[in-house]
């Protein structure tokens, strides 16, 4: 079954967050709350835990749009799409500083919104996704261990002198320093030394 995607309207207007709130519905998106204000804003995303933000600008009380965006930013990546009738470059600038994921100006079309979440949702989901893969390549780097240098071996039972001037068995050195294990065996010449009576019965 499909999901639906979860969307956060914050507007102060109560008639303009109704008519937003039945378009995107109309367009089978899941309207999980509502919010007025800034501090309304950055409590609903951690309460309702949405896919997306649609945020005005201009709110009511003391955290404008781009305030409360840029508080949600500090424990929660959630895609924000700004939504505004103010077209001045001052305000953008500082809206884009936020970095989000869409920018509507007000009036909008049903489809320009439409596009503009489904970009974000798209990109979003991307950008986890590469957030997950470069963290699992920093663990995989981190767990790769090289041995280079110069090791200290005795030359008669071939232990590694370890740092600390303590020594340790050769394939035990190697797998705690590398991604290396050993297996076990015993070569011809070593077998023709350790047991000679059994090749002098095999003639």
């Amino acid at each position: 079954m499909h999901r639906q995607t979860r969307i956060l309207v914050v507007e102060d207007d109560p008639n303009v967050s109704t008519v937003l709130t039945a378009r995107l519905e109309s367009l089978d998106y899941l309207v999980c709350g509502t919010a007025e204000t800034g501090l309304e804003a950055v409590s609903g995303v951690y309460r309702n835990n949405p896919d997306l933000v649609t945020m005005d600008i201009l709110l009511k009380g003391e955290m404008n749009g781009i305030e409360a965006a840029a508080k949600i930013a500090e424990g929660s990546d959630v895609p924000i799409i700004y939504m505004t009738c103010l077209s001045d470059k001052q305000v953008f600038m500082r809206a884009l500083a936020t970095h989000p994921y869409g920018y509507i100006t007000k009036p909008y079309d049903i489809n320009e919104l439409r596009s503009a979440i489904e970009i974000a949702v798209v990109k979003h989901k991307a950008a986890k996704a590469q957030k997950i893969l470069i963290t699992q390549l920093q663990n995989a780097l981190e767990q790769v261990k090289t041995l280079s240098g110069l090791l200290p071996i005795c030359a008669s039972c071939k232990k590694i002198r370890k740092d600390d001037s303590t020594w340790q068995a050769i394939e035990d050195y190697i797998t705690s320093h590398s991604n290396a294990d050993f297996t076990h065996g015993i070569c011809p010449e070593c077998a023709h030394r350790l047991y000679p009576e059994l090749y002098r019965h095999k003639g």
